[in-house]
C-alpha cells in the first residue's frame, strides 16, 4: 500500500501539479492525473504552453486509443478508473474524490488547493485513506 502525500494550501494548483509532472516526466515515471474536468482542461493548457523543448507528451484518457495509451507517459483523467491496459503506477489526484484503485498505486499524492472547497474535498479524502489504513503524510505549502 502507498503512502499519500497531502501538498496542502497551494495556492495555484495547476502550476504546481504542472511543475510535479515536469520533473515527473524528467524522470521517466508515467503519471495519471486525476482532477475535475475543469482543472484537467487547465493543466492540459498549461502543459501545451511549455516551451517546445519542456514539452510533456500527455492525453486525456477519453480520447486516448489503447495503441497510443502505451506510449504516453502523462495521463489526465476525471476517474483513476480505466480501461487500458498498464495505468501509471503513480496518481496525482489534483481535486477529484479518493481514486477507486487508490490502494493499488505505487505512489499517490493529493494536491489540495487553498480555496474553501478544495479544502474541504481534502479533508474528506483524508478521512477515507485513513478508514483505508494507507498511511498518510502532510506537506502544507510553505
Amino acid at each position: 500500500m502507498p503512502e499519500v502525500e497531502f501538498h496542502t494550501g497551494i495556492v495555484d494548483p495547476v502550476d504546481f501539479v504542472s511543475r510535479m509532472l515536469r520533473k515527473a516526466y524528467r524522470q521517466g515515471m508515467r503519471v495519471l492525473v486525476v482532477a475535475p474536468q475543469q482543472r484537467l482542461d487547465q493543466i492540459d493548457r498549461s502543459l501545451w504552453q511549455l516551451d517546445e523543448r519542456d514539452f510533456i507528451p500527455h492525453a486525456q484518457v477519453a480520447q486516448l486509443e489503447a495503441a497510443a495509451a502505451a506510449l504516453t507517459p502523462i495521463w489526465l483523467a476525471t476517474e483513476a478508473t480505466t480501461q487500458h491496459p498498464n495505468p501509471p503506477a503513480v496518481i496525482i489526484n489534483a481535486g477529484a474524490a479518493v481514486p477507486a484503485n487508490a490502494g493499488t498505486a505505487q505512489r499517490l499524492i493529493e494536491v489540495v488547493a487553498a480555496a474553501p472547497d478544495d479544502a474541504a474535498q481534502g479533508r474528506e479524502n483524508w478521512r477515507r485513506y485513513a478508514a483505508q489504513g494507507l498511511s498518510l503524510k502532510h506537506l502544507p505549502a510553505a
